[in-house]
């Protein structure tokens, strides 16, 4: 019997700060997501981390929690829910971290008797710290605890022509009747590092901008590639001017070198430069959550009117948009179909 689990990033069990360090411990010790020695991960983590961010983590948490609870959460089980309605296999949902683990995911989806699972990371890019930690750990567990399951994996979908077409029909709905001067596509950052460590080639990601133009089998990897790619295909989709939008990356932590341009100070440059309408889309998220309902439509705003900005749109992500359930739905019943015929 045939079964999908849906897995995202995960959230506290709630916004106090007792669940935000834990939830906080369980993603930073993860060594795909700070990729360092584990006593230095330890030291960083538990040591520093851990005693410092987990109360300004449980204040912007409380900013965007729902009655309902962690907003990444509901809106994931709608998407769940949704799905279901358009499949006739068990659909499932799991979170890398927290405590909807990918372990009760397939646990519960073997309990309904399945023994063949489509794994769907939530994320268009490939990266290390999403859909790689989660493929890796769906593994470990079927060989530790089901090793009777069979898994197949949805690969990165960022340049999937029916995936952009919805992303970008999405924000044209949005930003329908609203005007803005420049469009910001702002993506989830990480670390230089993480690109290099996913070259398959070893020599060919150098982030100096042209590898990412320059076509090699290391953008099957490659996350910065793949979300500029998002960027140009949705910017030729909605036949946008050049100068009209941009790419940036969010959500830095520590010293070392991330993606750039950051966000951050891409909307204090826009702003600065006489930009007084701003829109911002953030397709590395599928779900609304922290990153995109605090970081980008707070703090971001709150960057932008300080410089002189006068309007600042947040585009919401697909979340439970019709078009990207049926999407996906179609996407699990051309398994199903490929399946059958092996």
């Amino acid at each position: 019997m045939k079964g999908v689990l849906l897995v995202n990033l995960g959230s506290p069990d709630s916004p106090e700060p007792k669940d935000v360090k834990k939830y906080l411990g369980e993603f930073l010790m993860d060594e795909r997501v700070i990729d360092v020695p584990l006593w230095a991960r330890t030291l960083l983590v538990k040591g520093i981390i851990l005693n410092t961010r987990p109360k300004a983590s449980a204040k912007a948490y409380k900013k965007i929690w729902w009655e309902e609870g962690s907003p990444l959460i509901v809106l994931s089980e709608q998407l769940q829910h949704k799905v279901q309605e358009e499949v006739e296999f068990p659909v499932a949902l799991a979170m890398r971290y927290g405590s909807m683990t990918i372990k009760k995911g397939l646990q519960e989806l073997v309990d309904k008797g399945v023994d063949e699972v489509f794994l769907i990371p939530l994320y268009p890019q490939f990266a290390m710290a999403t859909t790689e930690t989660i493929t890796v750990l769906a593994e470990e567990l079927r060989q530790q605890h089901f090793p009777n399951l069979k898994i197949e994996s949805l690969p990165a979908f960022y340049n999937n022509p029916d995936y952009i077409s919805v992303l970008a029909e999405s924000i044209k709905a949005d930003l329908k009747d609203k005007d803005y001067d420049h469009l910001l596509f702002s993506y989830h950052g990480v670390p230089e590092r993480h690109i290099r460590k996913s070259d398959i080639t070893k020599s060919h990601c150098k982030i100096d901008g042209s590898c990412c133009e320059t076509p090699s089998i290391a953008h099957e990897f490659c996350y910065r590639h793949q979300c500029k790619e998002v960027t140009r295909l949705v910017g030729e989709h909605l036949e946008l001017t050049p100068d009209s939008y941009s790419t940036s990356f969010q959500s830095r932590l520590g010293f070392d070198p991330w993606l750039q341009p950051y966000t951050d100070r891409t909307i204090e440059r826009l702003g600065k430069k006489g930009v007084k309408k701003m829109a911002i889309v953030t397709p590395a998220f599928v779900s609304d959550c922290l990153e995109t309902l605090e970081e980008i439509a707070m703090e971001g705003e709150e960057i932008f009117h300080e410089v002189g900005g006068q309007e600042f749109t947040t585009v919401p992500c697909l979340n439970t948009n019709m078009s990207w359930v049926k999407l996906l739905a179609q996407w699990i019943n051309e398994w199903s179909e490929t399946v059958v015929e092996a």
